[in-house]
């Protein structure tokens, strides 16, 4: 890690081989070498990057002031003539190489020396004008890290053994340098790996390590001491680097550090130096997202503002924001505000501001306190285990734990499959491993409160079944203190306690509906009742009875199930019996699926046993208000997808709504009831992914509330309605309410193709700011994205975007409603990339050097007339970005990646802005 403090610009090389650079945000009013930087790769190479810009066209259109990084040199270290000159003792050779280079300095006050550190001990001074060695510095001790003393008259090294050493560098005139050794005073079974000891008024000494092997081998840390002041930092990962934040005015006798900038392998932690106490900073961007694993994720757009200021005031209540963000931020204010919520492994949900480039916490929520747990600590007041201050006296050195990433969860019951909320309402819906599906409520202030709890038996008493897996959580009998923001309002625990798949919420009918391996529930928030218990399971779901904990057991018959697929595949020439069909919807497969051809693309699809594990788990669920019984009446209706292929549709008596059929008399006049009106079973009986009612126009209907409250064009409920069933094998649309097949696309171009996630998004013209298309978008397991017209589902476009090969990748994408989507390129790290050619999220910045004979470099935007609706696959990664607002429009803006040459810029053909978001 690298940082300029002029430039405020922070870089960080990865062990993939990419240099990331970061805007550091102004924490405080305070070498890259005047913006060039210098990297040491593993093969004892130097390599110095200069950043430019230059003037070109790019097809036509004119690009001016490109940001890149250019590569104006490279050394190589390894049998220097200059080091081959001077005499070095053998011991300080490993073969014929000096061996690994294991810190790299430059000098404070002249530029064109850097200190070279090597492993056994070796330290020396390097001139980059005459490529000679100025002087070696022969330590005693493996060699750890360097850093200069202010002045440069003196550097510091730390050692393995747990010591330090100050080198006098202005006395080379001796026959041997000037060392004061120091031994820290912990014990000398320690390796310091970094150490750093500043000009201060009070002087302040900070380390990596130093910690005896055999009590704390474990533990990761970095050691402030100041005058009387100890504190040892204790961090969750390894420690790579560190800095600090000072002034670096010459006309300033002291570096009077200011902040302490640590980058771990798994986060970024920025200590306060300043207040006393030296706390945490929260910074505004490489937040880590994954501080516990990711389990699910969901995207909202067009957050209303009085949402989206109640979660800003939760979130700074919890200390969730950066004080002062620097930087320059040439974007306009964004046209929407957009929100990313991820589930996490230990029971909470955090919300995520990408209305930008970069990703910032704006709050978090936490479900633990709803139940008890194995790892709740002791309510023994007299309990001297619970008095954290009495533990901090007894230990020494005082640690103090240290940021946010913490791998462990307390219960993996706890964790967060699926994630539902109302923007409109204020309503949220989180579900969990055990079966736990929680409503919540948002709220200014603290409350203390009971949550009502309610069960749903989904087996319904049915014979024959065992629950084999884990318990469900034990909800708190006692009042619970809550802090502002979402509080829950009622616990509904599904039975058996499976993992729920699946979770829908309708806020403006009061009803949320749920799914899991073994069926799915229909509950009334309001009331408090559940209205609907369906279970799913086939006879033969014997892995649904076991629960995620213990399928393992399970893995030979899983086999054999596999195998017995791929004897069914190969059978040559005859045509696989097909069921009699016994209903309508039966028939009208049939008709579909016995058609004179095949496209060209597509190919027949292969019948699943009925007999497949796991075929009750519900995948989807839908609430539409359309026509289901008849075709003068429409109401609300409940639609639920499993993994066997079957579709399940009931028609809902809600108090109040529906045409013709609402009771007088509001909310509190009745109870909301459920019948079974159409079930649909799917002739090749492959899991249903997704299923949509569309309008009289071929629209999706729009979101409760949206149309009461003027928020979206009202649903044509004068023309007959269809719905859309996506399987991971096909796509078909059916009419309403009959349900009759009106047509399908076979999604099986290539082998072993299989749809992960689908969704409905609205693309915009370029051209035209009144014209917009809605478009159906497939994502495989291939990692390419299928577009299609609805309702004729005409195949428009396909393009590559994931690997194949990154299954969490696949696993874990999430589609906006305007074209754009997230995925995780690894488990810290977020892509986003757009389909549409109009709304595009882009890095804008202006890095501003003083350098003889050159300008200002600024990232400007290079125009693009094209009128399509869907974008070229343009990769704009934000290394050199400053996090602003996203630019959208007909005019888009690229920045080439600073590590391609200056000649070639990166731009191919394809689908996509995809933005490397700061983890």
């Amino acid at each position: 890690m690298a940082f300029d403090p002029q430039l405020q610009l922070m870089a960080i090389g990865t062990k993939s081989g990419a240099i990331k650079m970061y805007p550091l945000p102004a924490l405080y009013t305070c070498s890259f070498l005047s913006g060039r930087l210098l990297s040491l790769l593993d093969d004892n190479t130097l390599h110095l990057w200069e950043l430019g810009g230059a003037s070109r066209d790019r097809g036509g259109a004119k690009s001016e002031g490109v940001v890149y990084l250019e590569e104006k040199r490279n050394y190589s270290l390894l049998g220097r003539p200059g080091l081959e000159s001077c005499s070095i003792p053998e011991d300080y050779r490993c073969g014929k190489s000096l061996g690994p280079v294991e810190s790299l300095q430059e000098h404070p006050k002249q530029p064109g020396k850097i200190l070279i550190g090597y492993s056994r001990g070796l330290v020396v001074l390097w001139d980059l004008s005459t490529r000679n060695a100025e002087h070696m510095f022969l330590g005693k001790q493996q060699l750890e890290s360097l850093v200069w003393e202010r002045s440069g008259s003196s550097f510091v090294s730390s050692h393995s053994d747990g010591g330090y050493s100050v080198w006098a560098v202005y006395l080379l005139s001796l026959t041997a340098p000037l060392s004061l050794y120091l031994s820290l005073p912990l014990s000398l079974s320690v390796s310091l790996s970094l150490c750093l000891c500043l000009s201060c008024r009070c002087p302040v000494v900070l380390y990596s390590g130093g910690m005896p092997r055999a009590s704390y081998g474990d533990r990761h840390c970095v050691t402030i001491q100041q005058d009387k002041q100890h504190v040892t930092l204790d961090f969750t990962s390894r420690v790579i680097d560190f800095f600090t934040v000072h002034t670096t005015d010459p006309e300033h006798d002291y570096d009077d550090p200011k902040a302490l900038v640590v980058l771990l392998e798994e986060e970024l932690v920025v200590i306060d130096l300043l207040t006393t106490g030296w706390p945490s900073v929260p910074p505004p961007y490489l937040a880590p997202l994954h501080s516990s694993a990711i389990t699910t994720s969901c995207h909202l757009d067009n957050v209303p503002a009085k949402l989206w200021d109640r979660l800003a005031a939760a979130g700074n209540s919890q200390g969730a924001h950066w004080p002062i963000c620097g930087g320059k931020n040439l974007a306009p204010p964004p046209r929407q505000q957009e929100l990313l919520l991820t589930g996490h492994e230990d029971g909470t949900v955090r919300f995520w501001n990408v209305s930008a480039v970069a990703m910032t916490p704006l709050y978090k929520l936490s479900t633990a306190n709803v139940f008890h747990t194995d790892c709740d600590p002791n309510d023994d007041p007299l309990d001297p285990t619970n008095d954290p201050e009495a533990l901090q006296e007894e230990e020494w050195p005082p640690f103090r734990k240290v940021g946010c990433f913490d791998p462990y969860s307390d219960d993996p019951r706890l964790g967060i499959q699926k994630i539902s909320l109302c923007k409109y309402s204020c309503r949220l819906v989180v579900a969990g491993t055990a079966g736990q599906v929680i409503v919540l409520g948002l709220s200014d202030e603290w409350s203390d409160h009971t949550v009502d709890v309610s069960t749903v038996d989904l087996l319904q008493d049915r014979e024959g079944f065992t629950w084999k897996g884990h318990d469900r959580l034990e909800p708190r009998a006692s009042t619970a203190p809550f802090p502002p923001g979402f509080q829950p309002l009622v616990l509904v625990q599904a039975l058996p306690p499976a993992s729920v798949t699946s979770v829908m919420l309708h806020a403006e009918w009061n009803l949320v509906a749920f799914g899991t391996s073994h069926g799915f529930g229909l509950f009334d928030y309001h009331r408090r009742t559940a209205v609907l218990a369906r279970c799913t399971l086939h006879p033969n779901d014997s892995l649904a009875m076991e629960g995620p904990l213990s399928r393992v057991k399970s893995l030979k018959k899983s086999l054999r199930q596999s195998f017995r697929r791929i004897r069914k595949s190969r059978v040559s020439g005859k045509k696989r019996p097909i069921p009699t069909p016994t209903s309508k919807i039966q028939e009208a497969n049939a008709a579909l699926a016995d058609q004179e051809e095949v496209a060209p693309v597509q190919r027949r699809i292969e019948p699943r046993s009925a007999d497949d594990s796991l075929s009750g788990v519900v995948r989807c669920l839908c609430f539409a208000d359309t026509y289901l019984r008849d075709g003068t009446h429409h109401g609300p209706t409940l639609w639920a997808g499993t993994n066997s292929g079957s579709v399940y549709a009931y028609a809902l008596e809600v108090p109040g709504v529906g045409s013709g059929r609402g009771r007088p008399g509001g909310e509190g006049s009745g109870c909301v009831e459920a019948v079974l009106g159409k079930e649909i079973q799917l002739m090749h009986r492959a899991p249903v992914v997704s299923v949509c009612v569309l309008d009289g126009r071929g629209k999706p209907l729009p979101e409760p509330y949206q149309a009461s409250l003027d928020l979206a064009t009202a649903p044509d409920m004068t023309n007959p309605h269809s719905v859309l069933i996506a399987s991971e094998e096909q796509l078909k649309v059916f009419s309403l309410p009959k349900v009759g097949a009106k047509t399908k696309f076979k999604l099986t171009a290539h082998e072993g193709c299989r749809v992960r996630r689908v969704a409905m998004v609205t693309v915009c013209s370029t051209a035209q700011e009144d014209y917009s298309e809605t478009s159906l978008v497939c994502l495989t397991n291939l990692g390419d994205l299928h577009l299609f017209n609805v309702p004729a589902l005409r195949p428009q476009v396909r393009y590559d975007c994931i690997r194949k090969e990154d299954i969490s990748g696949i696993a874990s994408c999430v589609f906006t409603r305007n074209g754009q989507g997230f995925y995780l390129i690894s488990p810290s790290e977020y892509q986003r990339f757009s389909l549409s050619a109009k709304v595009i999220t882009e890095p804008l910045c202006t890095v501003e050097l003083e350098r003889p004979l050159e300008t200002h470099i600024r990232s400007l935007l290079h125009t693009n007339t094209s009128g399509d609706t869907h974008s070229s696959l343009l990769e704009t990664h934000t290394l050199l970005a400053v996090p602003g607002h996203p630019r959208t429009g007909p005019n888009r803006k690229d920045i080439t990646p600073p590590t391609l040459p200056k000649h070639s810029p990166h731009t191919t053909r394809g689908i996509s802005s995809t933005t490397n978001l700061p983890s």
